[in-house]
């Protein structure tokens, strides 16, 4: 059997039709809603998250389907489709070598603290961060404010709420979980809720990076904007850059996921460590100071 004929009877088995014309007008409307570019290898990806939203719906193809989003005849169905399509991979305390970089960077601070997590998924990220600061404080009230957004609804308010399955924990020592866990009982066994002061020192928003304007003020101590860009093209990636420059403290410094490099990017940042960045204006200034202290001469 040739390769065109098992696609041709695998798409005859699917529930929908979903064919290339499909997946590029997906592309095309992800790209210019969230600046998301989704790879040829996501098109069975797209079909089955999609036919989830065609039953919801009760529209009887992607043609269709696609031509009411365009249409905005469906409502609020932009927002479904856009949070089926966002992958929100995440763990308490992912990339575990930036916490002490961020603590240390703060612990000696008089002022607030001023965080924005920028792509919070259900919360684990800011409910790291947060205990990262209250560790490096000894209090569950330091002087802290975290800002986590994120363009999925759905996933936000997972995270408002700060309930999770105890597995989630599993890498967490017992002695972290007894300070900023509450253990479920009888129904809720088996879960555990963040401390209500924990809660306390974020504030969760709907945001969308590619928005015109942010519903966010700076001047932040530190952004986190981690295992996102990977999901956006160069341009686009250098545009957000742009962005968050200004929302930064002078010495801010900026968090990157593992597979991502801005270094060719954007002329606003420069590598400070291992997918940590600080304002390009801040590199010079102590790449100068090195400099002249290496080049001056003892009398």
């Amino acid at each position: 059997m040739t390769k065109s004929v098992e696609k041709n009877k695998a798409e005859t088995t699917k529930e929908f039709v979903f064919n290339s014309k499909d997946f590029d007008r997906v592309r095309d409307l992800i790209y210019k809603k969230a600046g998301i570019s989704l790879a040829d290898s996501k098109q069975e990806m797209v079909y089955s998250r999609l036919a989830r939203r065609l039953r919801a719906t009760g529209v009887s193809s992607f043609s269709v389907y696609l031509d009411c989003l365009e249409r905005e005849s469906i409502g609020t169905e932009w927002e479904a489709f856009t949070n089926a399509l966002t992958t929100n991979l995440t763990s308490f305390f992912r990339e575990e070598h930036h916490f002490p970089i961020l603590t240390e960077h703060v612990k000696n601070r008089k002022e607030k603290i001023n965080v924005w997590c920028s792509a919070s998924s259900t919360g684990e990220e800011p409910y790291s961060i947060a205990i990262a600061l209250c560790e490096t404080f000894g209090t569950l009230t330091p002087p802290v404010h975290i800002v986590a957004t994120d363009i999925d609804t759905s996933v936000l308010a997972t995270a408002s709420q700060g309930v999770y399955n105890i597995d989630r924990l599993d890498k967490m020592s017992p002695e972290r979980i007894r300070r900023f866990f509450l253990r479920g009982r009888g129904a809720q066994e088996g879960l555990v809720r963040v401390r209500p002061e924990l809660r306390d020192l974020i504030s969760f928003k709907q945001l969308n990076l590619l928005a015109d304007v942010w519903s966010v003020n700076g001047e932040f101590d530190a952004i986190f904007c981690r295992n996102v860009m990977i999901y956006f093209d160069k341009l686009t990636q250098g545009k957000i850059l742009k962005k968050f420059a200004p929302l930064m403290k002078p010495n801010g410094l900026l968090f990157a996921g593992h597979s991502e490099n801005f270094l060719y990017v954007s002329d606003d940042f420069k590598l400070k460590g291992k997918t940590v960045y600080e304002l390009a204006s801040l590199h010079e200034i102590r790449k100068k100071a090195t400099s002249n202290h290496s080049n001056k001469v003892d009398p």
